[in-house]
């Protein structure tokens, strides 16, 4: 992606990226919702709004109050302590890397489908669905909407890109294929319930009146190694992080146990 700076904050540059960033940081539905224009706006308002309280902060000189000084001593701690755990956990990846010139271990192909065949379940296709919905800020609005596209007064595709006030109502209210988990709980709970091509009643969750389409099912399957090969590599790498992490653990505590020292 090429660098585009949008706004300027004194030095601060805010950028493409920056925003693009921030809808990284949010959950799924949420980053539907700011990736149109008007959403992009109010991120980088917000984010030149941060940029505000930091100038301001620094003229009044908030970074040296004790209070400050202790909460980025607690912050020093914590990226310490996480640096530590990643530089152990690094090791195993540094040393199972496919390059034979520094003759460095390579996970073995008989590694992996033995790995995969004791964990199979784990690498199976989860349950997913792919739907359209309308939303509405009302139960009598979804109501009204429901009754014309039983009608065949409007289409649901037409009905979502005139009424409803999702991002998603300018591709007919298609959120395309998720899984469980990915949507609130009952959201999710009544499109798994739902037959393909039924069409709701109103639901509600805690951003409005949903109508939806369920347009496809999929059941959850079994994949192939040759699929899943390199989720497996990461399972197996993972593993051997844990195992290492373990052996770490007991070292430290041989080494400094005697000045832990647990409460009843």
């Amino acid at each position: 992606m090429e660098k585009k700076v949008l706004a300027t904050v004194g030095e601060k540059e805010i950028t493409n990226i920056d925003i693009e960033n921030a809808l990284k940081s949010l959950d799924p539905y949420q980053a539907m919702q700011f990736k149109t224009e008007e959403g992009k706006k109010h991120l980088l308002n917000d984010l030149v709004n941060q940029e505000l309280f930091f100038l301001d902060a620094k003229e009044e000189k908030l970074d040296e109050e004790e209070i400050f000084k202790l909460e980025m001593k607690k912050i020093e701690e914590n990226v310490l302590k996480q640096f530590a755990i990643n530089k152990v956990l690094s090791t195993v990846n540094n040393y199972y890397i496919s390059n034979e010139k520094n003759n460095l271990k390579v996970l073995t192909e008989d590694e992996k489908v033995k790995f995969f065949e004791a964990n199979k379940s784990s690498f199976s296709k989860p349950e997913s669905a792919t739907a359209k919905h309308i939303l509405v800020d009302s139960d009598e609005k979804a109501k009204e909407i429901l009754a014309q596209i039983k009608s065949e007064e409007i289409s649901f595709e037409d009905a979502a890109l005139k009424h409803s006030s999702c991002p998603s109502k300018d591709m007919g209210g298609d959120l395309g294929t998720f899984g469980r988990g990915q949507m609130v709980p009952e959201f999710e709970e009544a499109v798994f319930s739902m037959a393909k091509g039924e069409v709701s009643e109103p639901v509600k969750t805690q951003f409005g009146y949903h109508i939806i389409k369920l347009e496809d099912l999929q059941e959850s399957t079994e994949s192939t190694f040759d699929e899943v090969k390199a989720e497996v590599e990461k399972s197996l790498l993972y593993q051997k992080q844990n195992e290492v992490y373990g052996n770490k653990i007991n070292a430290l505590n041989a080494k400094y146990g005697n000045l832990v020292k647990y409460n009843d």
